[in-house]
């Protein structure tokens, strides 16, 4: 692939919204040490991704410009760098890169052997296979891409779920199998207050705007608040995710597909925060 360019699309600087994204012709990178490089077929957009941009999360990121936004992959393995022995050239593999670096708005990109990870079982505790304690769980902004997962791996495990959402995906969000579903517009919705009665041992927060002190008083006497931003990947992990949908315990729902040379209306669409389900940019 030396030498090779290909499409990508990258901002140059902080702030502009989709407006900020330019459409360039890159070489196509090449593959370190414990790295592989994938021919792309789709990326998922996260709000992270975005916020980024924003600035949400400076100095630390990005760590310099011109940045590749997206970090939620699918594709082939072209080609594998020294020490990558646990895929090789034409295997189909889902990743998540680096956000340093980022790289998913492109026709290739260069990932680490290691994967992905979900947040939910490392930081609460909850046993997918049910054997864990009892456990409330509050989800906010549940159907979109981080919420849809949250839910149908927490009713893999002992958890009564509360989530939040729109009037229009109450009845998708029960689908999943959220125990009772909030109107984010109502009374009860504004306050997070538990139709049952009961208090939360963790909130899975995916929402944007509501303080701290809105959760405090639904919390049990160790409740905690977890915010998903960044993953530590961990290949055994991904590996457990993609056996959960080949048993089809686990399913993704797609709000829309874009066109890499449409990424301006899918970057927008995730701005604007009420997509329902994952929104896809394809190369």
């Amino acid at each position: 692939m030396a030498g090779k360019l290909m499409r990508a699309v990258q901002f140059e600087g902080y702030g502009g919204g989709a407006a900020g994204l330019k459409h360039v012709e890159i070489p196509v990178p090449s593959p370190k040490k414990d790295e592989v490089l994938l021919k792309l077929e789709a990326t998922s957009i996260n709000p992270v991704d975005w916020k980024i941009q924003k600035g949400v999360l400076r100095p630390i990121l990005p760590r310099k410009f011109p940045y590749i936004p997206g970090t939620d992959v699918a594709g082939e393995v072209i080609e594998v760098g020294p020490g990558v022995t646990n895929v090789k050239a034409g295997d189909k593999v889902v990743a998540l890169l680096s956000h340093k670096s980022g790289g998913g708005f492109a026709e290739y990109a260069v990932a680490s052997k290691g994967l992905t990870v979900e947040t939910l079982t490392d930081a609460s505790g909850i046993k997918l296979d049910s054997t864990g304690k009892p456990t409330n769980i509050l989800i906010t902004a549940a159907s979109g891409g981080v919420g849809q997962y949250a839910v149908q791996l927490a009713k893999l495990g002992n958890v009564h779920v509360t989530a939040t959402c729109g009037s229009r995906n109450i009845e998708f969000i029960k689908s999943l199998g959220a125990d009772e579903v909030l109107d984010y517009k109502t009374p009860e919705g504004v306050a997070l207050t538990s139709p049952s009665g009961c208090k939360y041992d963790f909130v899975i927060h995916c929402a944007t705007g509501i303080p701290f002190s809105t959760f405090e008083p639904n919390l049990s006497a160790n409740g905690k608040g977890l915010v998903p931003l960044l993953m530590i990947p961990k290949s055994e992990n991904l590996a457990y995710l993609v056996n959960l949908v080949k048993e089809g315990k686990l399913k993704t729902i797609v709000d829309s597909k874009h066109p890499l040379s449409r990424a301006e209306d899918a970057w927008a669409k995730s701005i604007e925060g009420h997509a329902t389900g994952k929104i896809i940019v394809e190369p």
